[in-house]
């Protein structure tokens, strides 16, 4: 079994840190990197943070995951609320899944209410900034021993 867990990021994330930091944090991704790999090197297994603004990019690198990874943490941003691709890609995938929000998406606007990806997910954080990943990356690691 593969020892990586996937951390995939949809659009605009790249300026995490920068965008909207009143919602989003000063954080950015270099920072979500450390933190994940604080949890998951322990645990025996690495990480592999990736960052696309393309929605086929995305899709791709699910797959890969099929081959590639034990576990996919994702943050699919935008495409949470709109994706049914993602989602069908999402169902590909074996191993566990978890959905990551960096914000509290059910107190933000009515359309943010909704995830594709939720009907996949194993688990959903929202809210928690980005200590969510590491709790999902920890979360992963326990599913997976």
């Amino acid at each position: 079994m593969s020892k990586t867990i996937y951390i995939l990021n949809g659009p605009n994330l790249n300026l995490l840190g920068q965008r909207q930091p009143e919602i989003y944090g000063r954080e950015t991704l270099a920072d979500v990197e450390r933190l994940c790999a604080d949890v998951a090197t322990p645990a025996g297994f690495s990480v592999r943070l990736m960052q696309t603004n393309h929605e086929g990019q995305m899709i791709d690198w699910i797959h890969a995951a099929r081959l590639e990874a034990a576990a996919i943490v994702i943050n699919p941003a935008a495409w949470t609320h709109t994706s049914v691709a993602l989602l069908d890609a999402l169902h590909t995938f074996e191993g566990p899944v978890i959905e990551v929000h960096i914000s509290n998406v059910h107190k933000r606007e009515e359309f943010r209410h909704h995830s594709y990806v939720s009907l996949r997910a194993d688990g959903v954080i929202a809210g928690l900034g980005i200590e969510g990943y590491a709790l999902a990356v920890r979360r992963v690691c326990s599913l997976l021993g």
